[in-house]
């Protein structure tokens, strides 16, 4: 369940923490925050603390989002060329194409609303000329050599191939005075996954502080690298890992998928098939669009393949609202029709849950030259196969080869560093507040006694060498 749109029932203050949540949902942030402030500084109950803490952050994490006034927004516009008239922008507006909330009764943007519009407006008026764009811009062709490779080499045995060797450097940055000297900065980096057959040769090269570090175990869900750093003042507190590792591709050619009836009884089936509210579930608009889309039909990979066509070609990818401000992701991305990497993922591993077919998230970044970002996927689970990986934000590609174009339905490509095989583990060590992102871990967490550093409060670096 999301903080921020939650109702509880708590013996305790329950009633304050509901009206903070209705504060909030009404856009009354300032009021929201005050009380939740409050609450928490008379409350003895623990749980009652960190549960008015963390929506006094939600609170301010919603103010940094929405920060553009309309006229912020015209001026990003035309500052791209685009000089839409006001009734234009309100159509826009009434079409959800140009995000925005009422905020202390004065309409705020979210901050990336102009780019948004670019790209929503392109997928839906322009789509040919966008499409034409993507097939031919240099990340598409590099991707499309690389898959090519995988195909070749991994169709038969749909093992591993194309290995590539990666060196990271990552560094967090928290900014200067954000937090009082002397007091301790917690950090957890991302690292390697070495629990999957694609991922291999992990080892860490160096670290900033070798004294004061910890590793997490392999089997927790969100792969760490933990370190601490006293604050100092005027100078920003450098928390630095240099790894290095192994990826490869992989492909499972659809016409030789070996599908049996599922075992129903089974562990994988039983966990990979259950809601993990808030943003694995079985809304009625979930149910409503799953079972439209696959009908009758029974065969799982078919049923995959009709979802997976159905969100690229209705869901665009956009730059996404923090998810620690979102209720409920698969619900905003079918109201909304957009979405990032993760909430396309979210959408289609509730599509599939419901229909019974076990999915499991992974998530880490995408390594290729020049396009290092982070990324988020999944892997679905056939019985007499085994599971295998699905990009669901990467989408169709642009070829006349059907494995190419279809690609990402049954492989992935070698560049990938994968860090997390689930949502909303436990960091290691615990965390004391709540996350920047509750469910995922990519860029990292920070927090010192006073609080969670939010991402305003420090920057991240990606370095990566290719062996």
């Amino acid at each position: 369940m999301l903080i921020s749109g939650c109702k509880v029932k708590s013996p305790e203050h329950n009633e304050t923490i509901n009206r903070i949540a209705d504060f909030m949902a009404d856009g009354n942030l300032s009021r929201a925050k005050t009380l939740a402030d409050s609450l928490s500084r008379i409350t003895k109950n623990e749980t009652i603390k960190w549960k008015a803490d963390s929506l006094s952050d939600i609170s301010s994490r919603i103010l940094l989002s929405f920060s553009l006034s309309g006229m912020d927004v015209d001026s990003i516009l035309k500052g791209t060329g685009l000089n839409f008239t006001q009734s234009e922008l309100e159509k826009f507006e009434s079409f959800g194409w140009l995000e925005c909330r009422t905020i202390e009764n004065e309409k705020r943007y979210f901050k990336r609303a102009a780019s948004n519009l670019v790209l929503i407006k392109n997928f839906h008026e322009n789509r040919a000329a966008r499409d034409s764009a993507l097939a031919n811009n240099p990340h598409s062709l590099f991707r499309k050599s690389n898959i090519s490779g995988i195909i070749k080499n991994s169709s038969e045995s749909s093992t591993p191939a194309s290995p590539v060797n990666i060196e990271v450097l990552y560094t967090i940055t928290v900014k200067p005075d954000v937090v009082p000297p002397g007091q301790t900065i917690r950090c957890w980096l991302p690292f390697p996954k070495e629990n999957n057959e694609r991922q291999r040769d992990v080892y860490l090269l160096g670290i900033s502080n070798e004294d004061n570090f910890l590793l997490t175990p392999d089997s927790m869900t969100h792969r760490t690298i933990y370190m601490e750093e006293k604050a100092r003042a005027g100078e920003p507190a450098i928390f630095r890992v240099a790894y290095s590792y192994v990826t490869s591709g992989q492909y499972f050619d659809p016409e030789k998928l070996k599908i049996l009836p599922y075992n129903k009884n089974s562990d994988i089936y039983t966990t990979f098939t259950k809601e993990q509210p808030p943003h694995i579930c079985f809304t009625g608009d979930v149910k409503h669009l799953a079972d439209s889309l696959a009908g009758n039909e029974t065969n799982p990979y078919k049923i995959v393949k009709k979802f997976y066509y159905w969100i690229n070609n209705n869901i665009p990818w956009v730059n996404a609202l923090e998810y620690s401000i979102i209720p409920n992701i698969p619900e905003y991305t079918l109201k909304n029709r957009r979405g990032d990497c993760g909430m396309q993922t979210f959408l289609l591993m509730s599509l599939l849950r419901y229909k019974g077919i076990p999915v499991r998230w992974q998530s880490g970044w995408t390594v290729q030259p020049g396009a290092e970002n982070l990324h988020d996927w999944c892997e679905v689970y056939y019985e007499g196969t085994g599971w295998i990986p699905v990009d669901v934000s990467y989408g169709l590609q642009f070829s006349p080869d059907n494995k190419i174009r279809e690609f990402y339905l049954t492989g992935i490509d070698s560049y990938r560093m994968i860090v997390n095989d689930d949502v909303s583990g436990n960091l290691y060590p615990e965390k004391k507040f709540l996350r920047s992102d509750p469910f995922d871990f990519q860029r990292g967490e920070v927090e010192w006694e006073g609080g969670n550093l939010f991402y305003d409060k420090w920057d991240y670096d990606i370095r990566i060498t290719y062996r």
